[in-house]
């Protein structure tokens, strides 16, 4: 575990399947064997879990997303998401919900 502060997703959704969602557990049985969840992970199990929020559901989404972090393997992860799909910086703040700053930040760190 790179940081032992960031909480341990694997076991939270876990749990949680097991009580709430029993069904769904050997759909995402591959995710569950990594040691490890990254953020795109969690990203992905909660939107399938809980379905994705929009601005209206969320008026205070700036203020939760202040205290997100990601990994290095995560930034490059997304970055390389950006790639694949090209999209622009805004396409991809959007998407994973970020600031377009934020990205260009990443990409002047992690890219050039």
């Amino acid at each position: 575990m790179e940081n032992s502060s960031r909480p341990y997703y694997k076991r939270i959704y876990l749990d949680m399947m097991t009580k709430k969602f029993p069904d769904k557990i050997e759909k995402y049985q591959a995710m569950f064997q990594k040691e490890e969840l990254s953020a795109l992970d969690v990203i992905k199990l909660n939107e399938d879990l809980f379905g994705k929020r929009n601005k209206t559901e969320n008026s205070d989404t700036n203020s939760s997303q202040k205290y997100r972090s990601y990994l290095k393997s995560d930034i490059l992860q997304i970055l390389d998401y950006q790639r694949k799909n090209k999209l622009n910086n805004s396409e991809i703040a959007r998407h994973f919900k970020l600031s377009r700053n934020t990205v260009k930040k990443w990409k002047d760190v992690f890219v050039n």
